[in-house]
């Protein structure tokens, strides 16, 4: 049990996925805002380490379970936040099943929780459920392209799936459940081998190794910093009236693959050469997201240029692999910049 007394600020603040990339960076934010904060995590693919800091203070607790089994709560709980499924590709695809199963049962399991406590709960959801868009840039009211028989259906078809439990359960009185659509984040605790192209690149670099674009590298995603996305989820769980639709977070600036990859090799001088692979199946082409809904219900919009948020990215990323800058550099020194062009905001 957490002994941090109670104020009438405070609220005890259960986070799926806790444990995970954008989950525990969620956490430190609840924790200095004052909280309560249950971390409930199956540590599947993510790590204890990113909440070790928090242990030891008061109004933190951390609870190892996967969500497919119901939980129980033993005190008040007022707000519930879904982060709970493995995001990238090669950790989806390794349990596809689970991968469906936690995004159906996981999220029924925690909207039932929600619903005994009266409290309110925000779905983590994906820019995954457009599929390859055929509108661009990607607006909230758009169906999306999605095949549902795909090695990326678990994933993209789950979430889409856990977005209609959401609705239904706000629509019928059970749950005041609000969803986000994110798109791609990066930041401090990804994994190096969790298979995002930012953690690739950067690992890649800083170990001197081949830099792996899969197709042409024409293909399109926007960045945005984690602190920028857990600031727009707080600020969506937050709103005193539920918005009642989706709303789209990520960063509208839109970089290539290739762009990408020449700024990680601008800010990890190294004699890396790209080295090119086919495109996985069902990969999108173009990825960005259209903010008008966030900006104007949340005004939030994110402040994280691409060059500035991997300033700290790659620094973790030192730290993580045991690899430096200095090291992958064959002239010891970093060059003058080369890609003047920064994230839109």
């Amino acid at each position: 049990m957490m002994d941090m007394p109670v104020t009438p600020q405070t609220k005890t603040v259960l986070v799926a996925g806790g444990a995970g990339f954008v989950g525990s960076n969620l956490c430190d934010a609840l924790v200095a805002q004052g909280h309560r904060v249950i971390c409930v995590d199956s540590l599947m693919t993510s790590s204890r380490q990113n909440v070790e800091h928090l242990l030891a203070g008061p109004g933190f607790r951390f609870v190892e379970q996967d969500i497919c089994r119901p939980l129980t709560v033993d005190e008040p709980v007022h707000q519930i936040y879904n982060l709970a499924c493995p995001a990238s590709p090669p950790a989806y695809q390794a349990d596809p099943r689970h991968t469906l199963m936690t995004s159906v049962i996981g999220t029924s399991n925690l909207l039932d929780l929600a619903r005994r406590h009266g409290a309110a709960f925000l779905q983590a959801s994906t820019s995954e459920i457009y599929g390859d868009p055929e509108e661009h840039p990607q607006r909230e009211d758009y169906w999306g392209h999605v095949n549902c028989t795909g090695p990326r259906a678990c994933y993209d078809e789950g979430k889409r799936a856990a977005e209609t439990l959401c609705f239904d359960s706000l629509r019928t009185g059970d749950a005041d459940a609000r969803v986000v659509r994110i798109f791609n984040t990066y930041g401090p605790r990804m994994q190096p081998d969790d298979g995002r192209i930012v953690s690739n690149l950067i690992v890649q670099a800083l170990k001197g190794a081949p830099l792996t674009i899969y197709g042409t590298g024409e293909q399109t995603r926007s960045f945005c910093y984690v602190a920028d996305l857990v600031e727009g989820l707080m600020r969506l769980m937050n709103l005193q009236e539920n918005p009642g639709l989706p709303v789209n977070l990520g960063n509208p600036g839109e970089f290539t693959i290739a762009e990408l990859a020449q700024l990680v090799l601008e800010m990890i001088p190294t004699r890396s050469p790209i080295e090119h692979r086919p495109l996985p199946v069902d990969d999108p082409k173009r990825r960005c997201p259209d903010i008008t809904r966030a900006r104007t219900l949340l005004d939030w919009h994110p402040r994280m240029s691409l060059r500035d948020g991997l300033v700290p990215t790659i620094a973790w990323f030192e730290q993580k692999t045991g690899h430096s800058r200095a090291a992958a550099s064959p002239a010891g020194r970093m060059p003058e910049g080369v890609l003047a062009r920064q994230s839109l905001v």
